[in-house]
């Protein structure tokens, strides 16, 4: 709750503004009953009309000045509540901007969406009326019983049998919806999920013919989210019954022992009337005080999630003094160990010893789940290692400031992602001071030039959100257009030529042993085609080196490699490059 309530920054004087307002408000309102009571017992029944008229344009005046301490009062309330959810959004994405890939790894994408959207609007309406009606309400209830107890000390005590009852029933409402309302918002992410999931893959999902699967999944777990939502609801409906009761039995109460109060000459006409006023303030706010309940129910759950993510720190940080210059672009691999989960003993790689000099092309070859993407992962400090190091330029890579790293180290990714914007817009990304004519250089390296040109507006045609209106092909190329416009001392290519034919793979690949030939160069390939002229070619077996050497010497001596060779070349080729 403190890091929500840090994010007020700013709106703390609205939201103080806003309590002092409601208290006014509430001061005035409870001040209107002893007014009609006054007008009762001084005016009408002692016939002074200049004492009606008296108390009644004080009415008027107090009517007004409530009304006018509650609309301002609003006001303030709806600032601090929407700047809360403004703050809260930001500080949320801020602290998701810092985040390693092991960070990301703990909280799903649905999730942290659903934290940004329904969690913080939970939040932003539980703050409004936390600000607004649990100050109001408790004032009232305070204020009116006190005046309950100056009119009549006798009937103001049957008033604590309801409190009473009402704080037992919320009370037990509140514990067992607290539970629910936590099971509710996982249920959001995995709806979240199942929506985003369905969108995102719709072509498979219609060229499978896959529908009515996908239809009757989502039904699934919105039925699962709609009968924990009516198990709250039947929870928080005795809500209703319990304040019922406790409004009946206290009018009862008055209008019985007040009548007999009254033929006894304890009470007066004007003070049954300010006391009936005065019970339905009352009971009023406790029915208030049930609603902030409620809210609160859902809220905490809300807040606590969002606390999840504004508390993790990012596992990476930059060191004291950071080294903020990468010398050159030689990467020393010194008996690494890695595992994603950090002392499980499962190593993604194990005990990597391997040197790459500044400017060499190096080619990386192996199955599914060897260690490729996570041996690159290292090179930029997208992880830390378990234990050895990882050096580029000479210096271990903990040693560097991650952007100036990162800056240096250009990774084109396996999974290839383009915004929404134009082809510059999504070039620049990699540079963007870049010049249009630096931008048709690297597209040109990149051999993106060649389908650029076909668009009509050329290098302003505008990609969709995903560049879903680019092939996979395009979009590869672009992307590494994109991380040459960086002019890294490293580039690596993650299998992100795998899209591409094999004759604009080679152009790719001459390009940048002629526009980039001091960059050190990382092919991942699954191709024998995309690596067999680099330097020398690492063949990676269940994240261990099986062999490092030339495209020949693999040939003659590593099994691995010579069993990839033989299925693609031998068995029939590259898909598009005959045997």
């Amino acid at each position: 709750m403190r890091q929500v309530l840090r994010q007020l920054k700013e709106y703390r004087r609205d939201t103080f503004a806003c309590v002092g307002l409601t208290a006014l408000e509430v001061i005035m309102e409870i001040l209107l009953p002893l007014i009609t009571s006054l007008i009762i017992d001084q005016g009408l029944e002692k016939s002074n009309l200049p004492a009606v008229y008296r108390f009644g344009i004080l009415m008027v005046v107090m009517s007004f000045l409530a009304l006018l301490f509650g609309a301002l009062a609003g006001k303030f309330a709806a600032s601090a509540s929407t700047g809360l959810a403004a703050n809260l959004r930001q500080a949320i994405y801020d602290n998701i901007q810092t985040f390693s890939f092991s960070n990301i790894d703990k909280f799903s994408v649905p999730g942290l969406v659903t934290r940004m959207t329904t969690d913080i609007t939970n939040v932003q309406n539980a703050f409004m009326m936390v600000i607004r009606v649990a100050v109001r309400a408790p004032l009232n209830l305070i204020f009116s019983y006190i005046m309950c107890l100056i009119i009549s000390v006798k009937l103001s005590l049957t008033f604590l049998i309801a409190v009473v009852f009402l704080l037992v029933v919320l009370g037990v409402i509140m514990v067992a919806t607290l539970k629910i309302f936590a099971q509710v918002f996982r249920k959001y992410d995995d709806l979240n999920a199942d929506v985003q999931e369905n969108v995102a893959a719709i072509r498979v999902v219609k060229a499978f013919v896959r529908e009515k699967y996908e239809g009757e999944k989502f039904s699934k777990a919105s039925d699962m989210l709609y009968q924990l939502s009516v198990k709250a609801e039947k929870l928080l409906a005795f809500n209703s019954p319990a304040m019922m009761i406790a409004v009946y039995f206290c009018i009862i109460m008055v209008s019985w022992l007040g009548a007999q109060f009254i033929v006894g000459g304890s009470l007066t006409t004007g003070n049954l009337t300010s006391l009936f006023s005065y019970i339905m303030s009352l009971l009023m706010s406790l029915m208030m005080l049930s609603m902030i309940v409620v809210m609160i129910s859902m809220s905490l759950a809300s807040v606590r999630r969002i606390g999840e993510v504004l508390s993790e720190t990012p596992d990476l940080k930059n060191p004291a003094r950071p080294v903020e210059t990468v010398a050159d672009g030689s990467i020393d691999f010194e008996h690494v160990n890695f595992s994603y989960q950090h002392g499980s003993g499962k190593n993604a790689l194990s005990d990597i010893d391997l040197h790459i000099s500044s400017g060499q092309t190096i080619g990386v070859i192996g199955g599914t789940g060897a260690g490729k993407s996570s041996l690159v992962n290292l090179i930029c400090r997208l992880y830390d290692v378990d234990s050895g190091c990882v050096k580029v330029g000479g210096l271990d890579v903990r040693q560097y400031d991650m952007e100036a790293l990162r800056n240096q180290v250009s990774v084109v990714l396996q999974k290839n992602t383009l915004f929404s914007g134009t082809i510059l817009d999504n070039l620049r990304w990699g540079n963007p001071d870049a010049t249009e004519e630096e931008c048709v250089e690297a597209c040109k390296a990149a051999c993106a030039d060649e389908f650029i040109d076909r668009f009509p507006k050329g290098y302003h045609t505008w990609i969709e959100r995903g560049g879903n209106n680019v092939s996979g092909g395009q979009k590869q190329r672009l992307c590494i257009a994109r991380a040459l416009l960086k002019k890294p001392k490293v580039l690596i290519l993650d299998d992100s030529t795998s899209a591409v034919d094999t004759a604009t793979d080679a152009k790719i690949r001459a390009a940048f042993a002629r526009e980039i030939p001091g960059t050190t160069k990382i092919i991942i390939a699954q191709r024998i085609s995309s690596v067999q002229d680099a330097d020398q070619i690492l063949v990676l077996d269940n994240g261990r080196i099986d062999a490092f050497d030339t495209h020949e010497n693999l040939l003659k001596s590593n099994a691995i490699y010579q069993e990839i060779y033989e299925s693609q070349v031998k068995g029939g080729g590259d898909f598009d490059q005959p045997a």
